[in-house]
């Protein structure tokens, strides 16, 4: 369980923090990164869940409890020492990236294919979807980096990966299942 009696503590003030597993490093490292950036797809779903009802809600709200699970899983570095840490570390779980894949399913049965790339718009909820997506795909740069030079849990990065379809078909179904969706005309301003 978690308690936050104090919100400031100091320890930060040297423009260091410290992982899930208690090693400080610099507020700017790469892991630091892509937790900061999972945040950020979060406070941008936050925004989108104003305008949603429904079921768009619920998806929304489920994605953002794991979008907390994803950084705690990626604050916390060596996923080998996790039988040493006291207690179960949180990591994503492939039933995570399955369940979105599953409502990626559902929602795009009920829109017809694009022939043409969508501009982010047309309704708010749309909007706010298409810039959460944006933000996850920095997300998972941010995520497949540091996998490169350090080990991260690939059910991380497969979620990642998946939100951010997942977000770009629930824009449709914002848009009235596509009926309002904004099309790209290449060249039309030449």
């Amino acid at each position: 369980m978690v308690v936050l009696n104090r919100i400031y503590t100091r320890t930060g003030d040297q423009g260091e923090t410290a992982l899930g597993n208690g090693e400080k490093v610099a507020k700017f490292a790469p892991r630091v990164e892509a937790y900061g950036t999972v945040d950020e797809v979060n406070a941008t779903l936050g925004l989108s869940r104003l305008h949603a009802s429904g079921d768009l809600a619920e998806m929304i709200a489920r994605i953002q409890n794991d979008l907390f699970d994803l950084g705690a899983d990626l604050c916390r570095p060596d996923m080998a020492k996790d039988a040493e840490a006291g207690y179960t570390p949180l990591r994503m779980t492939q039933a995570q990236v399955d369940r979105l894949e599953s409502e990626i399913d559902a929602m795009n049965a009920n829109l017809q294919p694009l022939r043409s790339f969508v501009l982010p718009g047309g309704s708010a909820l749309a909007a706010h979807l298409h810039l959460a997506r944006t933000v996850c795909r920095r997300a998972e740069r941010r995520a497949v980096e540091l996998s490169r030079g350090e080990e991260v849990n690939t059910a991380a990065l497969h979620y990642l990966n998946r939100l951010s379809d997942w977000l770009f078909v629930a824009s449709r179904v914002a848009n009235e299942n596509g009926a309002d969706d904004v099309l790209w005309v290449p060249g039309a301003n030449r």
